[in-house]
């Protein structure tokens, strides 16, 4: 099947959300939800509370790309057109038909709206029907009750826990668990949990 291209210009769209590369000029773009929302990331390494914080965020997802291991979107709401956070397909390897879906953000205004359900399908469909991934994982810490209510709401398989995995910007150590979706449960999913993809 096809590698997942960094290189690439990537649209992902459907009749609810817009997922396109995430360029340095969106910081004006997601400012806002970083400034209504500054702790929006607690359970992340990352900050984004902060101009700086933001930007940095920003230059180290487009770094990454560069690299060829993570590919950042940002995300368009069009049932609110406005923009409304970000995402990425990360620890990208193509040689194992592998990728994980993660780095994820919205605003609280667009929680449980539907509007992650339309994005995370865009991206299990892209992953699995074009570019063949056998396997798509998603991660957090044990804490993010609500992270982890939403990953298994879209029928990822909760595989275990990583103590002490990931130092926290305060110097906790978070422990994380890994979820994961694989190709042959794909089809069901598709059929039943997205069959309404809002």
């Amino acid at each position: 099947m096809t590698n997942l291209n960094t290189e690439a210009q990537i649209i992902l769209e459907n009749d609810r959300i817009k997922l396109r590369s995430l360029v340095p000029d969106d910081l004006n773009n997601l400012l806002p939800i970083a400034h209504k929302n500054p702790d929006l990331l607690r359970y992340s390494p990352s900050s984004i509370g902060t101009q700086a914080q933001l930007k940095s965020y920003i230059e180290t997802a487009l770094l990454q790309r560069s690299q060829g291991i993570r590919y950042p979107f940002i995300s368009f709401d069009k049932k609110a057109q406005a923009y409304a956070g970000c995402t990425s397909y990360g620890n990208i390897s193509n040689a194992n038909d592998r990728v994980e879906i993660g780095w994820t953000w919205i605003g609280r205004e667009y929680q449980g709206t539907g509007l992650n359900k339309a994005q995370k399908h865009l991206m299990l469909s892209y992953a699995f029907d074009e570019l063949g991934m056998q396997r798509v994982e998603l991660k957090t810490d044990t804490r993010n009750q609500q992270s982890r209510r939403a990953m298994e709401k879209i029928g990822a398989t909760a595989e275990g826990v990583l103590r002490s995995h990931t130092l926290m910007s305060d110097g906790f150590r978070r422990d994380t668990i890994y979820y994961s979706i694989l190709a042959s449960e794909w089809p069901n999913i598709r059929a039943t949990i997205f069959a309404d993809p809002a």
